[in-house]
């Protein structure tokens, strides 16, 4: 019997996990490759032999997803898996369309067949958008399980910019582990804040056998969601963040909204800064999609060390990059400061880009007056201090989850804004944790 042919649209994470968990073994399939986008560099790749199996001993070809309507024609595919995120419901619905105008199935892979289950409880923090506060609310969430004398392990979601057979599973617990895994800015944004509270952090490409090695030294895993994606595995405890400031996104976006639909806890972000019309649209949205759902409300609150020294200066604001990028917000926490504190001017940085980063700037013409802080290669770090050191700025501000300055050197004076989670009334993550998990 024949094998059906399945390409699989991906950006390099979720691609990965869906092969893995859903058509690795299955000798009835035959994946002819992946295309890639949104992650510089992913394409010309090769999923290597050692983590694609013994169905596939050359491994498998990663393309540029540009190239898509050819390797329909030329691989002879039945079926197109798509399988990234963050993206608009038009966005995936475009895609869709070429892959049927080229004459090919179109499928996304369904919740209860990826999701690998745990002997261990998890907490899994996703999102309806990059950019609503993930971050802060992991962190936030590992301080409640702590304080509950639990042990907590997180498992990233997958951030494979290097050698995927080396990849294949990391564990990081020290600041020495993140040189050794050769990690990019992306992925020390993710890993640095929970290593600074002594937890241990497991990321790769084998979800499952990352999994297996977190159990060993787990009482609770806490699965770190990237983008607005699904969880990897299946959740004790599902908390999903929405953000009031792009209402009307958690209906719009994939898998966004898949995501608040399988919601336990939905909890609502800045509110403290968002107009209210769009804090009580979200509201309504979770109440029409998802009225079973616990709902959480937080602020971020931004903190900086001696913002007195804002005030008058010409600032340069560096922000996290995927928050600006496929995230699509134009402003972030660096902006929010220095309005706040009294700069005189926000430099734009357009003028005196360069390489990489002038790249960014032409692919998201959408971002705002300020620098996003791209790290995926050696090349994209060199540019982004370059980028920054021509801009005769009088300080520079930076919003990234770690400090800069361990990775590069920044000419001017420059100021890191922190923020983290506080719950605003009842119910609280702690109220919502104890009642879940006693």
């Amino acid at each position: 019997m024949s094998r059906k042919r399945v390409l699989i649209m991906g950006a390099a994470g979720r691609d990965f996990h869906d092969f893995n968990v859903v058509f690795r073994s299955d000798e009835s399939v035959q994946v002819v490759g992946f295309t890639a986008t949104q992650i510089p560099d992913i394409e010309g790749r090769a999923y290597p032999p050692q983590l694609a199996g013994d169905l596939y001993p050359d491994g498998i070809a990663i393309h540029s997803e540009d190239d898509l309507e050819r390797l329909i024609r030329e691989e002879d595919v039945d079926e197109v898996v798509f399988s990234y995120s963050d993206v608009s419901h038009e966005y995936v619905m475009h895609r869709a369309s070429r892959v049927l105008a080229a004459g090919a199935d179109f499928r996304f892979i369904g919740t209860d067949r990826m999701l690998v289950d745990s002997e261990k409880p998890i907490v899994a923090v996703n999102a309806v958008r990059t950019g609503v506060g993930k971050s802060q609310t992991t962190r936030r969430v590992a301080e409640v399980l702590q304080a509950m004398g639990r042990n907590v392990v997180v498992v990233r979601h997958p951030m494979p910019y290097g050698d995927l057979a080396e990849q294949a599973v990391q564990r990081f617990a020290e600041y020495g582990d993140l040189d050794r895994h050769k990690c990019t800015i992306e992925e020390r944004e993710e890993y640095e804040p929970h290593i600074d509270r002594g937890i241990v952090v497991y990321a790769g490409v084998d979800y499952e056998a990352i999994l297996r090695e977190a159990e060993k030294e787990a009482d609770v895993i806490l699965w770190d969601g990237g983008n607005n994606d699904m969880p990897f595995y299946r959740p004790d405890v599902h908390i999903v963040l929405v953000d009031p400031h792009r209402a009307g996104h958690e209906m719009k976006y994939h898998p966004g909204e898949a995501n608040l639909r399988r919601a336990d806890v939905a909890l609502i972000n800045k509110v403290d800064t968002a107009d209210p019309a769009g804090v009580e649209r979200v509201r309504a949205n979770i109440r029409e999609i998802n009225p079973d759902a616990e709902v959480v409300e937080a602020a971020s609150p931004l903190f900086v060390q001696d913002p007195n020294q804002i005030r008058g200066k010409r600032i340069l604001v560096v922000e996290d990059g995927p928050t600006l990028t496929h995230g699509e917000m134009s402003f972030g926490a660096g902006v929010v400061v220095a309005r706040k504190y009294g700069a005189a001017e926000l430099i734009d940085p357009r003028p005196f880009v360069v390489g990489t980063i002038a790249e960014t700037f032409q692919q998201y013409p959408g971002i705002g007056t300020l620098v996003p802080a791209m790290g995926y290669s050696d090349q994209q770090v060199s540019d982004l201090e370059t980028t920054i050191n021509r801009s005769g700025a009088d300080l520079v501000i930076t919003a990234t989850p770690i400090d800069l300055t361990r990775l590069i050197d920044i000419e001017p004076p420059s100021l890191r804004v922190r923020y983290e989670l506080q719950e605003i009334g009842t119910p609280t993550l702690d109220d919502v944790l104890h009642a879940r998990l006693g």
